[in-house]
């Protein structure tokens, strides 16, 4: 067990490290959602006509509303770069050096999965942080309620990172592939406008919305904000992580894919 903890720690202190190392990653893991909560949500409540939304029995305003799809966008992009950074250690040789250690494949995948889901936490709660001093206030109780939501939903995310990185061979194409999953799951989702609303709009794209894993990352999260538990979200949550886990293990498993020794 022992070696187990040692290699849990010794991951999650350098990814501690090199997220410390990299201020302006973590100022435009703020400014990005702070962006969207301050100047977008205007426009956004204008254009779609909401001032207020009765998702959960009572009266929200919109910039609430879109708290908890900006803590997923945070997580979300911390995944994607929590995978780039795993694409640059294996073009470094350092991702090779460390999946040939005795430990199991498996564990050490996972502890690249926590230490990412460490560092995308303290970005959420210090995004919360600011929104507080702006006036956007939640259930006090949903602050610690929230905890459990952002890790699994940190994993589901981190997972996918995680599984993209496998199948991505050099650094120089992560972007245009980042930019193609990003987009489309942020925003074919309920982060922005509820499911309702969309239906409104084109019932295919609701559906489209409905069966996103980060729509259900984000309920997640916006329930457990309000003290709730939505298990379906939950349920689909817990789905896509073992989908995705099990998907990158396949592609760093030196026989098939991410791992293999390139020719030429």
């Amino acid at each position: 067990m022992k070696p187990y903890l040692v290699s849990l720690q010794a991951i999650t202190a350098r990814e501690a490290m090199r997220f410390v190392n990299q201020r302006a990653r973590f100022l435009a893991a703020l400014v990005r959602p702070l962006v969207w909560l301050l100047v977008f949500a205007a426009g956004f409540r204008a254009a779609l006509g909401l001032s207020i939304i009765p998702p959960y029995q009572t009266y929200i305003t919109y910039e609430v509303y879109i708290v908890p799809g900006l803590c997923g966008m945070i997580q979300l992009f911390n995944g994607m770069q929590s995978s780039l950074s795993l694409v640059y250690d294996r073009e470094m040789g350092s991702m090779r050096l460390l999946l040939t250690s005795p430990l199991p494949r498996w564990w050490l995948l996972f502890c690249k999965l926590l230490a990412g889901v460490a560092v995308s936490i303290l970005q959420v709660y210090a995004f919360l942080a600011i929104a507080a001093l702006f006036g956007i206030h939640l259930p006090l109780m949903g602050y610690i309620y929230v905890l459990p939501a952002l890790v699994i939903t940190g994993l589901m995310l981190g997972a996918l990172g995680l599984l993209i990185s496998s199948t991505i061979k050099q650094l120089e194409n992560f972007a245009g592939v980042m930019n193609f999953v990003i987009f489309p799951m942020f925003f074919l989702s309920s982060a922005l406008y509820p499911l309702w609303k969309m239906a409104e709009s084109s019932p295919l794209l609701r559906d489209i919305c409905a069966l996103n894993p980060f729509s259900h990352a984000v309920e997640l999260i916006r329930f457990a904000l309000y003290e709730q538990l939505n298990l379906t979200a939950l349920l689909w949550v817990c789905l896509s992580f073992a989908v995705f886990l099990g998907g990158s293990l396949i592609g760093y498993d030196p026989a098939f894919g991410a791992s293999r020794p390139r020719r030429g």
